[in-house]
């Protein structure tokens, strides 16, 4: 009885354990559906909703860039941009962000963007975008002119604006001594208080030296051809390095001052960190005369060889110059001839306004020349530009030219214009231009001039 009755138990034991076994079976199966149920239920449900988002990035009197953000999108895909509810573009989107460029507005005006895509299922739609544009700045100006020197040939070559009672110009202005008689040893500078302007001479190595080019950050921090700055109330010497010697400095440009630039002839460029100059590969031979960079990091050089026979346009991004252009000036692009590349200025990440010795053009931030014209040809011959804003830009040049961009519209100031005077720079701040450069006299020698230009 003992061996009947432990048999049963055995038995019990094995049909439990293929019940369990059973069970276990029935518990994976069922597992399995839920997981098999929840997977056709994700595929039938849409997935994350695709969105498209619009900020502006900026605006100028005519324009206004745009950026398109995308999320959730199968690319690529057609976008229509709506304009107060009417469709102006349309392009195949193939990357994830986009900047739209939006032309041809009018000044002063108030504009709603929005884009749209058309899936296969739905038609996905931005936020409306409202952007204002820029309204156009006064053609309207008054002016002071002001003539240095006294003997020989007196020229200022650059100027350079702290704020409206703090302005720089330098060159060589030759005045007679207290006895009457041509004193050989030049001014360098003057300096304008707000009242009157002072006449500075500024030493290097113990002598006198011709300053061709200006940069102040403040007015405690200004720099005079990279060879001497102004700090804290003193003039202080930067011995010329080797990389310095031998080729002249044409233009400074820098967003601090340990974050300086300096061109040159032969294409030279050099960079000042706030302890050393270092040589930068430019690419080029052409000589250098303009530099400018903007607060987005671009930085962008011109100039042309000394028989206008070739010009180039260079854009540095911070880690190489890209030769933008070289050549005649002849565009392929549009047919048009540019001519020497004599100035650029920009306050934009997208593009830099560039003077030719003929008109002003904005060239996009990219390395093939593809400008576009914004004023009709200049009556002489263009040397520098600078501006402030978008509505607000100068060119000086040949002749008495001072030409005003208003950002709709271009104009002369007709009163200036001197067969006898050539401007060579100009600096802008604020509703202020400054004017320099020389009046030439076959008789008496040139004389060295300033005109201050203010917009009412």
């Amino acid at each position: 009885m003992e061996k009947l009755s432990s048999m049963p138990l055995l038995i019990i034991n094995s049909t439990l354990y293929i019940v369990n076994y059973k069970l276990y079976i029935v518990h994976c199966a069922f597992y399995i559906f839920l997981l098999f149920a929840t997977g056709c239920k994700q595929t039938t449900e849409p997935g994350l909703e695709a969105e498209l988002r619009l900020e502006a990035e900026d605006v100028s009197c005519t324009e206004a860039w745009i950026k398109l953000t995308t999320a959730n999108l199968q690319l690529p895909a057609t976008v229509n941009v709506y304009r107060n509810d009417i469709v102006g573009q349309t392009f195949s989107l193939s990357t994830k962000d986009t900047v739209l460029y939006i032309d041809s507005l009018l000044p002063a005006q108030t504009y709603r963007i929005k884009t749209t895509i058309q899936t296969a299922n739905q038609q996905i739609s931005s936020n409306e975008l409202t952007v204002t544009t820029m309204d156009t700045t006064s053609h309207v100006f008054t002016f002071q002119s002001f003539t240095f020197g006294e003997h020989s040939s007196s020229a200022l070559y650059d100027v350079a604006i702290i704020d409206e009672n703090n302005i720089w110009a330098v060159g060589e202005i030759y005045m007679l001594d207290s006895l009457g008689r041509p004193d050989p040893n030049a001014y360098n500078a003057v300096h304008w208080d707000g009242t009157k302007w002072e006449l500075k001479r500024i030493l290097y190595k113990g002598g006198f030296w011709t300053i061709r080019t200006i940069f102040g950050f403040s007015p405690n921090d200004i720099w005079f051809s990279g060879y001497v700055r102004y700090y804290n109330g003193q003039f202080i010497e930067l011995p010329i390095p080797d990389i310095l010697i031998g080729w002249g400095i044409n233009k400074l440009w820098g967003s601090s001052s340990e974050d300086l630039y300096a061109v040159g002839n032969n294409g030279n460029i050099a960079h000042w960190d706030g302890k050393k100059w270092r040589k930068i590969e430019s690419g080029t031979t052409v000589d250098l005369l303009d530099i400018w960079g903007s607060n987005y990091g671009t930085i962008w050089a011109s100039g042309y060889t000394s028989d206008y026979s070739v010009t180039t346009l260079l854009r540095y991004d911070r880690n190489v110059w890209n030769k933008v252009y070289e050549g005649s000036g002849n565009n392929q692009n549009n047919n048009e001839y540019i001519g020497p590349i004599s100035g650029v200025w920009t306050n934009n990440k997208f593009f830099t306004y560039v003077a030719s010795w003929g008109k002003i053009y904005k060239q996009p931030n990219n390395n093939i020349l593809n400008i576009k014209r914004l004023t009709q040809n200049f009556s002489e011959v263009a040397f520098s530009i600078r501006g402030t804003n978008h509505n607000n830009i100068f060119i000086v040049g040949q002749h008495g030219l001072i030409g005003h961009f208003n950002g709709f519209s271009y104009k002369e100031i007709s009163e200036l214009k001197n067969n006898n005077e050539n401007f060579l720079k100009t600096a802008v701040k604020n509703n202020k231009a400054i004017v320099c450069g020389y009046n030439k006299n076959p008789y008496t020698g040139s004389r060295a001039v300033v005109k201050i230009i203010t917009n009412n």
